[in-house]
């Protein structure tokens, strides 16, 4: 059976409560549904899209031990197939409201089902933030992406821009280099914050240019994107380029927009928790990327799933 089967032949009949509710079905959803079986308790996974969340935008996935190089989509199918090996139930729903200052918790599907649960894990991830610049929504996917493994071979031979100078910007910028003619990193900071081992890279490639102390003010074009605005973060001076298109990254936006009122979240959107993964909500827990942390890997956001069971189990199940 294929990946994009498993999203849709292998769902669960829903009961009407399980033990320990995982909303988000990513790396750290999923080892929290494994290690709750291991655990005796009976898990459902609730995930809106496809297993893996963002895993699936990742070419290469070259730090996931026991692997030298995978892909992200073939990482998130054989995450997955074990949890399903383990007889761990996923059913496909977006959660819309949760009830969770009783101790018999509830999730609100967005077909009104009502889910009981004894202990609930937010496990929602996050999405590339946008630039919200001039003509950004009007070209989108008219030559502004979000995801170089979705639309790089759009842009074959040609000259492309990419938005950021931290790891994942040089990452897909590595994997675009392999496509286009031409790569121009733009990064509004004076030097890159990506690793050494990535830059040496990227510029191994003789394909990238750099753009420092800059941002992207707005975009141009006619049916297709043809031209970005550069300003100076210094001079705030405004520079054309010509461009076939452009790849943002630029960080994270945290999936937590119905979880305000619910728990406690940072300034920025992220779920504040203990080292538990406890949130200030008892018997709730935040696991993954959208958790306050400093971390964020596919090792990290397991290892948290594996955490936030450990501690539910022997605080709310074991006697």
């Amino acid at each position: 059976m294929s990946f994009f089967e498993l999203g849709s032949a292998k769902k669960c009949v829903l009961r009407d409560s399980y033990d320990v509710v995982i909303i988000g079905g990513g790396p750290s959803g999923i080892t929290a549904g494994i290690y709750a079986v291991q655990a005796g308790l009976s898990p459902l996974i609730i995930e809106k899209a496809l297993d893996g969340g963002q895993m699936n935008n990742t070419r290469a996935v070259e730090n996931w031990t026991g692997f030298t190089s995978i892909s992200g989509m073939e990482l998130s199918e054989k995450m997955a197939e074990h949890a399903r090996a383990f007889d761990v139930p996923f059913t496909y729903s977006e959660v819309v409201d949760l009830e969770i200052d009783e101790e018999e918790k509830a999730v609100v599907l967005d077909n009104g089902k009502k889910i009981m649960s004894k202990v609930i894990i937010l496990a929602t991830g996050s999405n590339p933030r946008k630039l919200g610049v001039k003509g950004e929504e009007e070209f989108k996917g008219r030559g502004i992406s979000y995801c170089a493994t979705c639309d790089g071979h759009f842009f074959s031979d040609k000259h492309i821009a990419v938005i950021g100078g931290g790891n994942s910007a040089l990452d897909e910028s590595l994997y675009l280099s392999k496509i286009v003619s031409k790569i121009t990193v733009i990064q509004n900071l004076p030097k890159l914050t990506a690793d050494k081992l990535l830059q040496k890279k990227l510029n191994d490639t003789g394909k990238v240019e750099y753009v420092f102390s800059s941002v992207l003010d707005s975009v141009e074009g006619d049916s297709q994107l043809r031209r970005l605005n550069i300003r100076s973060v210094d001079t705030g001076e405004i520079t054309p380029l010509e461009v076939d298109g452009v790849f943002v990254f630029i960080g994270l936006i945290p999936n937590s927009q119905f979880l305000k009122g619910k728990v406690e979240l940072n300034e920025f959107g992220y779920v504040k928790t203990n080292d538990f993964m406890e949130t200030n909500k008892k018997a709730v827990y935040a696991i993954g990327d959208v958790r306050e942390k400093e971390v964020r890997q596919i090792v990290t956001a397991a290892a948290d799933g594996s955490i936030a069971i450990y501690h539910a189990a022997r605080n709310y199940f074991y006697d």
